[in-house]
């Protein structure tokens, strides 16, 4: 089960400019706690004739349409043909794909969105990355840290990986769609093209290709 959590059992890098992060690592949040300081360097080489910086240690491209009301702090990257909607609150260390969603009063701290990813209302997603086309229902949230603030591990049934992490939200697969209003525990994996009921309370690994209706009822999806 170890080998379900390896970056490319879980994300696509064809899409996302930021795939040369995750060279020399083996495990997807491996690459959170050094989204910063990749956002500034790769900022600094994006072509003037598709991005603006519009402001410091923050590029924005320029088919991107974003709503007055939001508030975008750095570092972060903005790509092609997104949206970011009314009041959508940007807090920094963000890469956000092309064509994605960032949607009504939305908060994102820290993450990777991949692209054509879609947090369209009412979101908090921090300290975690969205693979492609990965989708989150309203009110749906990512929880990056425990209630007593200790770090983070992987209970996997065989071993218990100690990410390291005190913040860590969730590491959703390509195609993954999280239902409304369902809460994402720290440290939760959700495997590639796995559904996740509305209302749900998730934790854990989640595999690739399941329907979760609730701990207790995981079914596989054909």
């Amino acid at each position: 089960m170890k080998n379900t959590l390896k970056i490319n059992n879980l994300l696509d890098l064809n899409h996302t400019i930021a795939r040369d992060l995750f060279i020399n690592i083996e495990y997807p949040w491996e690459a959170l706690p050094k989204i910063s300081e990749f956002i500034s360097t790769l900022g600094n080489s994006l072509p003037e004739s598709e991005y603006t910086k519009v402001c410091e240690n923050v590029w924005v491209a320029k088919n991107t349409n974003i709503a007055k009301s939001a508030s975008i702090s750095g570092p972060a990257i903005i790509g092609k043909n997104s949206e970011i909607r009314h009041c959508a609150f940007i807090r920094g260390n963000c890469i956000i794909g092309d064509n994605c969603v960032v949607g009504n009063s939305t908060e994102l701290k820290n993450v990777i969105l991949f692209n054509n990813v879609q947090v369209p209302h009412y979101n908090y997603v921090g300290d975690s990355i969205l693979g492609y086309k990965a989708h989150m229902g309203a009110g749906s949230i990512t929880s990056n840290v425990k209630s007593d603030k200790s770090l983070i591990v992987l209970k996997l049934p065989d071993e218990q990986i100690n990410t390291y992490l005190k913040k860590f939200g969730a590491i959703i697969g390509d195609y993954v769609e999280i239902g409304c209003n369902t809460v994402l525990n720290p440290g939760t994996i959700v495997g590639r093209n796995t559904n996740i009921y509305p209302l749900s309370n998730v934790r854990g690994v989640i595999g690739q290709n399941k329907i979760y209706k609730s701990s207790d009822s995981i079914v596989e999806k054909y």
